[in-house]
């Protein structure tokens, strides 16, 4: 943030002046710079983008519309694509020959500093993005200005509700109306020319625990669908439908089953509570499986196939002890899309215990396997596993690990996992794939004319070691979170052996094998897109979008994005010309304390076709401290304060102090000695409630500031270069 000019020429700063703008540089990275509209802003441009026009094309959006379109392409109505989440275009203007011709068209800015995770949707040249704390833009896709904008006022100072960042991940367009799922745990319906709110729903079954939103709704047959976040915080996932024209609720389904002691919701759930031990009394802390990402439609079959979330906590010898697979936990479900009712499931990790949620974006496809053709699900979630499943009855057909794992040898021909015995003891373990996946919730892609999948794989792993003791919502010490509310049952070793690494893999789901692959500088890379061009486009953690030959994987094309880019692009045509738009933004659950690039520029578009010559707006780099120095500290309150610094969930957004580098939120062994020596400022009723902070009042106490300051600074000090 650069300095006013009054500022650079006051001849002297007192204390409270050098805190104040310590202050502001620490509020470059914590802060979200985004719109604070009490509904929405309204931004007249071109002819194309007028109230009348928007709303006679976007009413043409249902499920016909979403159909037709897969044939051709033109538009990008759905967060998928398509229905089938294929994320396949058939637009083949860009392609191979020609694609090395892209330049930049516009750009926008979103006005953030926090994840951009949502491909944006585009209609008749109207583009619909959402951006963090679930702000909503519609923006002229022809110029990349904006028609008007909706903040839904989300309680910033709730933020630490949520485990990974305050992201969006898409909304969603059906017969005139945007829905956005909004973090609090609110569906909102918006006019689509004005952004005027239609109606707004509470889809929350209590306010006590953490629940949160951040997947996109999905709409078909009148219908909204949305789950929700909250596993760790003790949570009981649902998935939800509501009618999309008044919001009234449809039907809902559990994902896990509820206290014993209570009729069951449905038979599904009576069937789920035979695999869980009730001495662990799993209900009092939710049992977890939220379903907070994939949804996805088969308007054929009329199923709606759910992907559910990890248990809660993590530990399965804490919420079950006697074992058990734990259902619906860490499957794929299928429901009737009418009704809401429990056809099938498979369950690719029975008996979760590592946080291998299934909630990964999962591709329905058509493919040949033994010569016979068969409507299949291709899924490659946290676990490293890639399955192909029948979609038409959710049976097994085959699984094989595409990145490297130490949890299993295999699936066995029951579509069991053969489990090794050390992956579940009582010592310390190193997790491969760690909690954040082999792959996360950025989308694969599937070309059928390739016959590919391109999954943006990762390493990513982390030494977990089992709470010998548990209690519900106990701050003990070590405990990761347990300040606010979270119950995971393991500490973490943040010392893992082997290296985090980050690549994309095109993967052949039906022979089961790696065809290619592209290595990155860092885990955390974004989701892809392919084309009929024979092309596959993926954004970086390091700040490029990059095109790739879809069939051999040689690099053709790359851009600086300014930002590390985790979204995944769209594509579509606009008065004949095809464009490509992705929006980037850093952040995500491993985004908020690491990074890949110098740069921190705000959540913007990128919009590109042959042959643009627009400039792309100015790099800004991250503004950082030297090694923190100066902190008086006590060496004895060093131990005690890792323990807060972790059970306050410090480590989970700044990182190791000195050690990481901070991600969109700084490392505190980067801020000025000011920020530091005043932390009790910070930390109580501090500045950054209103940008996601947690208020500790109540939550810490005043001689664990001390501590804190300890554990900051003596870190900084032990990893310090030593002068000769």
């Amino acid at each position: 943030m650069e300095r006013s000019s009054a500022e650079c020429q006051r001849p002297e700063r007192t204390p409270g002046d050098r805190v104040k703008i310590a202050l502001r540089k620490i509020s470059l990275a914590l802060s979200l710079l985004s719109l604070s509209l009490p509904s929405s802003a309204w931004a007249q441009t071109g002819t194309d983008a007028k109230p009348d026009s928007i709303k006679a094309n976007i009413s043409r959006v249902d499920s016909d519309f979403i159909k037709a379109n897969t044939k051709s392409s033109w538009d990008w109505p759905t967060v998928g694509l398509d229905y089938a989440e294929t994320r396949f275009s058939k637009l083949n203007q860009i392609n191979t020959d020609n694609v090395g011709k892209l330049g930049l068209v516009w750009s926008y800015n979103l006005e953030s500093s926090r994840g951009i995770e949502a491909t944006p949707l585009v209609v008749d040249g109207i583009m619909y993005q959402s951006a963090p704390w679930s702000v909503v833009h519609a923006i002229d896709a022809r110029t990349g200005k904006k028609i008007w904008s909706f903040d839904p006022g989300v309680d910033r100072s709730k933020g630490y509700r949520g485990c990974c960042d305050a992201v969006s991940r898409g909304l969603a367009l059906y017969k005139g109306k945007v829905f956005v799922a909004a973090y609090d745990g609110r569906l909102i319906a918006l006019d689509a020319a004005t952004g005027v709110r239609v109606w707004d729903k509470d889809t929350l079954i209590d306010h006590e625990h953490s629940y949160t939103i951040t997947g996109a709704p999905r709409v078909f047959k009148g219908k909204v669908v949305i789950g929700q976040s909250g596993a760790e915080y003790g949570a009981r996932g649902y998935i939800t439908a509501y009618d999309s024209e008044t919001g009234n609720q449809l039907w809902r389904w559990f994902t896990v089953p509820g206290d014993p002691s209570k009729p069951f919701e449905d038979a599904s759930m009576a069937a789920a509570a035979k695999t869980w031990d009730p001495s662990g009394k799993y209900w009092i802390n939710g049992g977890g499986g939220t379903p907070w990402d994939t949804i996805t439609f088969d308007p054929d079959l009329n199923m709606v196939y759910v992907g559910t979330g990890n248990g809660g906590p993590w530990n399965r010898k804490l919420r079950s002890p006697s074992g058990g697979d734990n259902l619906y936990l860490a499957s794929i479900v299928a429901l009737n899309a009418d009704t809401g009712k429990y056809i099938w499931h498979y369950q690719e990790t029975p008996g979760d215990n590592w946080d291998y949620t299934s909630t990964q974006p999962m591709i329905l496809a058509d493919i040949e396997i033994d010569g016979v053709l068969r409507k299949v699900i291709l899924h490659a979630p946290k676990n490293g596993f890639f399955f192909v499943i029948d979609r038409t009855n959710g049976k097994f057909i085959s699984a094989k690990n595409f990145v490297d794992v130490n949890w299993a040898t295999g699936y066995d021909a029951n579509g069991r996992p053969i489990e090794l015995p050390a992956a579940r003891g009582e010592e310390p373990y190193e997790s491969i794939p760690g909690p954040d996946g082999a792959h996360n919730w950025q989308p694969m892609s599937f070309n059928p004319q390739t016959g590919l999948v391109y999954i943006p794989a990762q390493h990513l792993p982390v030494n977990l070691t089992p709470e010998k003791s548990f209690k519900q919502n106990a701050a003990a010490p070590g405990k990761v979170g347990g300040i606010l509310g979270a119950n995971l049952g393991f500490a973490f070793n943040p010392s893992p052996k082997s290296t985090p690494f980050g690549r994309l893999l095109a993967w052949d789901p039906v022979h089961q094998k790696e065809v290619w692959r592209v290595e990155h500088v860092s885990p955390w890379n974004g989701g892809t897109l392919t084309t009929a061009g024979n092309l596959v486009f993926q954004g970086t953690a390091d700040g490029r979008f990059v095109a790739y030959d879809a069939a051999t994987g040689t690099r053709l094309w790359d851009i600086s994005t300014g930002t590390g880019a985790v979204a995944a692009a769209a594509t579509y045509m606009v008065d004949d010309k095809q464009y490509i738009s992705i929006a980037v933004g850093w952040g995500g659950s491993y985004g908020l304390a690491h990074r890949a690039t110098e740069y921190q520029n705000p959540g913007t578009i990128y919009t590109y076709a042959l042959g643009g010559t627009a400039k792309l707006p100015e790099f800004v780099k991250y503004q950082t401290e030297a090694l923190l120095q100066g902190v008086k500290y006590d060496p004895k309150d060093i131990r005690e304060g890792a323990d807060i610094y972790v059970t306050a969930a410090c480590i989970a957004c700044h990182g190791v102090p000195g050690v990481d580098r901070g991600g969109n939120i700084v490392n505190l062994g980067y801020v000025g000695t000011d920020v530091i020596t005043n932390l009790r400022n910070i930390v109580f009723h501090g500045p950054f409630r209103d940008q996601g902070m947690p208020d500790f009042s109540g939550k810490l106490k005043e001689g664990d500031i001390a501590k804190l300051q300890a554990f900051i600074q003596g870190t900084v000090d032990a990893i310090r270069p030593k002068s000769r």
